[in-house]
């Protein structure tokens, strides 16, 4: 075979050297880097529009009137807020904040695909299968969550902008509305994740079922607990919005780790399966030159007399590959002898 065939044949098992290792780890890296920056480079030409979308739940629910009109139908009372930037680079600043968070988001499936490239050939079948099921309802689940956040953040907006004082205006920058939004978003998507990571623990054995439905009561209230945090309405709907789906969720994890627990435990006698094996070496290797032994070796090994019945009589010893058998007679002329017999 062709030392480049060769060299272009992967092994089953994905094992490689330390340096072809960390080669694989430098271009699955500059791949992601470079899906990114492009990506980065195309959402620059539209970070005014991308702006426009994540403010537009707050300046619709506490956005201060923009003409005569509005202003009349508006109560004296009622808090409002203006947007603003400040300073002659802060427009340059956000183009470029907005534009870098558009491409590491937009350009998720790339990098993301580039780590499980890299993660995926020590793998078995079966952790394949769990890592494609995490992924396919990983990725829904934290969308999920985030679209939530966007729902709700006017209703959030709308409490947190009532605590302004009569008569005063509130001048909120554009980039602390940007990081409070990045932070709804992050949050709410990673507890969306929180019954993925218990359905993983109990395949990996950590959690049984059982266990987790013992934690529901003080789950509830965790859950009721962060909900109300994370949500700094006084608004109990709001609340409920975040809390319900995450204790549905919660509920659903353990059912699937119950289903989980009987289906081990019907299989624990059937053993491993062909995937979680490992397969035999079975490639030929030389095992250097035969040494011949004599009988006084045997005698001083074995430590049995040469003159017993054990070692009187010839031995007959069978291949059970080729099934051609031999009677041998270790004592026949002071040395081994033979005498051979289909």
């Amino acid at each position: 075979m062709p030392q480049s065939a060769r060299n272009k044949q992967k092994d089953p098992e994905g094992r490689m050297p330390l340096a072809k290792h960390l080669r694989e780890l430098r271009n699955r890296l500059a791949k992601a880097i470079l899906a990114i920056l492009v990506v980065t480079v195309a959402a620059a030409f539209a970070y005014k529009g991308i702006v426009n979308v994540v403010t537009r739940p707050v300046l619709d629910s506490v956005g201060c009137p923009t003409s005569f009109a509005d202003l009349a139908k508006q109560p004296a009372d009622t808090a409002c807020a203006r947007i603003t930037i400040n300073g002659l680079l802060a427009p340059f600043t956000l183009a470029l904040k907005v534009s870098l968070m558009a491409g590491f988001v937009l350009a998720s499936p790339v990098w993301l695909y580039q780590l499980w490239a890299f993660v995926a050939p020590g793998l078995h079948g079966h952790e394949r299968k769990y890592a494609y099921a995490f992924v396919g309802a990983g990725v829904p689940l934290f969308f999920g969550g985030a679209l939530l956040a966007y729902k709700v953040l006017p209703s959030t907006a709308k409490v947190l902008i009532g605590f302004t004082p009569h008569r005063v205006e509130n001048l909120l920058p554009l980039d602390d509305l940007l990081d409070l939004v990045t932070r709804m978003v992050v949050v709410f998507g990673l507890s969306f994740e929180m019954p993925l990571l218990l359905v993983m623990l109990n395949l990996t054995g950590v959690l049984r079922g059982r266990r987790m439905l013992g934690w529901w009561r003080g789950m509830i209230v965790g859950i009721t607990v962060f909900s109300a945090v994370a949500t700094p309405s006084t608004d109990p709907l709001t609340m409920l919005a975040l809390a319900s789906p995450i204790w549905v969720l919660y509920f659903a994890a353990v059912v699937f780790s119950l289903l989980n627990d009987r289906r081990k435990a019907r299989r624990e006698a059937e053993g491993p399966s062909d995937d979680e094996t490992s397969d035999l070496d079975l490639t030929p290797q030389d095992v250097g030159e035969v040494e011949l032994v004599s009988a006084s070796s045997v005698v001083n090994v074995t430590g049995v007399n040469p003159g017993s019945d054990r070692f009187s009589q010839p031995r007959k010893l069978c291949d059970q590959s080729t099934r051609a058998c031999a009677e041998v007679d270790l004592f026949a002329r002071g040395g081994l002898g033979s005498r051979g017999r289909r």
